[in-house]
């Protein structure tokens, strides 16, 4: 079982990004731990405090997704859907906070895709987003929107 996680950016006006254990367990379910598994992924949401994000939810994988050893591409109907409905039940508290996707390497780390596609994503929204990589034992690579640049996260103990 996970433990929730705390991560800093780079400088203290970044912020912190908590993602509380059921989320983490959702994409470790999703890991690509073989072979013959492809990329998978989806959206964080959760709630907004000043700099600060806190990751609740994670969506799964949904079958319009598309996804190949070394890509994945997100329907972004289905999680919008799913962003939506937690929205709404939530009194419009539960927010997106960003995206996360697995690689098939031990020590994951952004594509120039990932990087690209993240700052549309950034260049759209001007809030701070968080973005998630998970390699095939459980690591994880995080990192954190400032304007349309995104900044690696560093964990912190709490």
């Amino acid at each position: 079982m996970r433990s929730p996680l705390v991560w800093q950016g780079s400088s203290p006006s970044a912020g912190r990004v908590l993602i509380e254990a059921e989320p983490l367990e959702l994409m470790d379910r999703h890991r690509q731990d073989s072979v013959g598994k492809p990329e998978s992924g989806g959206i964080l949401l959760g709630y907004r405090r000043g700099d600060h994000l806190h990751v609740t939810i994670a969506s799964a994988p949904q079958k319009a997704d598309r996804g190949w050893r070394y890509r994945f591409v997100r329907s972004a109907r289905h999680h919008q859907e799913i962003a939506l409905h937690h929205w709404h039940a939530s009194d419009q508290k539960i927010d997106y906070l960003g995206e996360w996707h697995t690689h098939p390497e031990c020590q994951p780390n952004p594509s120039a895709t990932d990087l690209s596609e993240w700052r549309k994503i950034c260049r759209q929204r001007e809030a701070r987003m968080v973005f998630v990589i998970m390699g095939w034992g459980g690591e994880l690579w995080t990192g954190v929107s400032k304007g349309v640049v995104v900044e690696r996260c560093m964990a912190i103990s709490f």
